[in-house]
């Protein structure tokens, strides 16, 4: 059914999560648009099978992704009882939980409460088991810190999740689940934040972490959602990210004459190298050492094929990562 050179010269490689024994792809599928009940099931359904016949068995989830809330892990789990319940063993799964899901106070946040009920709502609508990785989807100020890890040990502890992650985590507040985690006996393995060309917050003090605890980072927006493309040099495409309903102020307020003036300039630099924007903002985020995955939001196979060839050339010269950060 699937390709058997999937793990060879056509796989897109691995990296390892920090001092842990798991791999993950270089790049990975992200369920955040594209799966809901919105989208094209049948298009849903290739852009997986497409992924893992080159060598992308990590796809990333959280309760609250697709249109409405849950309809992506919901889809995905269609998906994989149809098409890979023999494969479930070389797939890694991760998903989420700590944005508003459903109503009441129970629905958010990192309390015990909301997390062991997420996870197990999480579990029968994919129709899993478990799954590989459980993050903690961002730090709830409201809750104790102690009781969000302990949550996410006892998820462990429980069998329905193998490792856990933190996903946006500021970095006092990082540095203070990770060695919680430790205590309790359930390390953290992999971080999770927005980081891209533009986007580059996490540099200054969550890079440094990850690199000193030796844990992995999956990225996620490695494109700004799009942004670093060519689709809005010159005009806004029909039927674009931004166009629709779910499009957040972020993407908006990028998308303006100044930042397609230096999209074109980018553009330069990417046509030397071969690559199209994209595949060089893709590679631009693989070559540092920190990053374990990133995760792409891929609307079709065209465009996740496209971004697979990243993978081509992810060497930059000094010259051009200055000129780079002279553009941004």
């Amino acid at each position: 059914m699937f390709s058997n050179e999937r793990y060879t010269d056509n796989s897109v490689g691995y990296n390892f999560c920090g001092n842990s024994g798991v791999k993950l792809p270089r790049i990975s599928l992200g369920f955040w648009h594209n799966f809901g009940d919105d989208c094209n099931q049948q298009q849903a359904v290739e852009m997986m099978r497409f992924a893992f016949d080159h060598g992308i068995t990590h796809f990333d989830l959280a309760n609250n992704y697709g249109v409405p809330y849950g309809s992506a892990e919901r889809n995905f789990g269609k998906i994989i009882k149809s098409d890979f319940a023999d494969y479930r063993d070389e797939l890694f799964i991760s998903t989420k939980a700590g944005h508003e899901m459903w109503a009441g106070p129970y629905g958010n946040g990192g309390s015990r409460k909301s997390l062991l009920a997420s996870i197990d709502q999480s579990l029968r609508r994919m129709q899993l088991d478990y799954v590989d990785l459980f993050y903690s989807h961002r730090y709830d100020p409201e809750t104790p810190l102690e009781e969000t890890m302990d949550a996410l040990s006892t998820i462990v502890k429980q069998g329905k999740a193998l490792y856990v992650g933190l996903s946006k985590y500021p970095d006092d507040k990082l540095r203070q689940a990770l060695l919680i985690l430790k205590r309790n006996g359930t390390p953290c393995l992999t971080a999770q934040y927005r980081y891209n060309i533009i986007n580059r917050e996490i540099e200054t003090d969550i890079l440094p972490t990850v690199k000193q605890e030796n844990i992995g980072m999956a990225v996620f927006s490695p494109l700004a959602q799009g942004v670093l493309s060519d689709k809005y040099i010159n005009s806004i495409p029909q039927g674009s990210r931004i166009t629709r309903s779910y499009a957040n102020d972020v993407l908006r307020g990028l998308v303006n004459p100044q930042t397609a003036e230096k999209l074109i300039q980018l553009q330069t630099i990417a046509d030397r190298r071969g690559q199209s924007i994209a595949q060089m903002a893709l590679a631009w985020c693989l070559q540092r050492s920190e990053i374990t995955s990133v995760i792409v939001g891929a609307s079709s196979v065209k465009q996740l094929s496209d971004n697979i060839k990243a993978l081509k050339n992810t060497e930059f010269s000094s010259h051009e990562l200055l000129s780079i950060e002279k553009i941004f």
